[in-house]
């Protein structure tokens, strides 16, 4: 079964400048998702998709490859993970290469690991998914979020959920932001990575942070010093 890690890194980012080889923790963010996927020996080729010259470089350097640079119309702000993604799986199409199943590796997920990897692929195998990622659960009921109006007076979503005992919500979760697992026929097909017939993996919101913004920087190398830690 031939496999592929796909990994997006555009240049261009407005927020954090330089974002995705930033140095986090002495190298650039990008290497560890580049190393998490060549270090678990599962993936046939481990390639960046990127638009981004110095990037494409950097990428080389930790051992990826960039067999072509991204297109135009996929580097903008309005191009989704799948557009990127498809791409790509065409790219080596047209080159007589296929893949039966692929994983997105976002660039800025340092706490992506070899084991994490492996256990979204024997789910992929075990249940004959579409994908599978990682995600977390709420700490704080969904169910009972409340909102500002314009007046900044407090208001409930849902006003009949405020007086029910937060332990009788059901468990709700969120996408860790780190990568999927999927069967590649499945993507072209569904032009989507999550289907009706997708799973997860549960993992703590401690070894994961979705790095949008400056304090999400701040906040990612905080826990990446814990998650270190809990691995000596």
């Amino acid at each position: 079964m031939s496999r592929i890690a796909i990994i997006p890194a555009r240049g261009g980012s407005k927020r954090i400048p330089n974002k995705n080889i930033k140095s986090f923790h002495g190298k650039p963010i990008l290497a560890y998702s580049i190393e998490a996927a060549l270090n678990s020996n599962l993936y046939d080729e481990v390639m960046v998709s990127t638009d981004d010259e110095k990037i494409a470089q950097i990428a080389l350097e930790y051992g990826a490859t960039v067999p072509f640079y991204r297109s135009i119309k996929n580097s903008d702000d309005f191009a989704t993970t799948v557009d990127v993604l498809l791409e790509v799986l065409e790219y080596y199409k047209s080159k007589g290469i296929n893949f039966s199943q692929a994983t997105c590796i976002y660039a800025c997920a340092p706490f992506v690991t070899s084991d994490l990897l492996f256990q979204s692929l024997e789910i992929l195998n075990g249940t004959q998914c579409d994908c599978v990622f990682p995600s977390i659960a709420y700490s704080h009921p969904i169910q009972r979020a409340i909102f500002l109006n314009e007046t900044s007076k407090v208001e409930n979503f849902d006003f009949k959920n405020s007086n029910i005992r937060t332990q009788d919500f059901q468990k709700a979760y969120f996408d860790a932001g780190m990568f999927y697992t999927f069967d590649v026929e499945k993507l072209f097909a569904n032009k989507n990575l999550r289907t009706d017939n997708t799973y997860s993996i549960e993992i703590q919101d401690i070894y994961a942070q979705d790095i949008d913004n400056e304090n999400d920087w701040i906040l990612a190398e905080l826990k990446y010093n814990l998650f270190i830690n809990a691995k000596l």
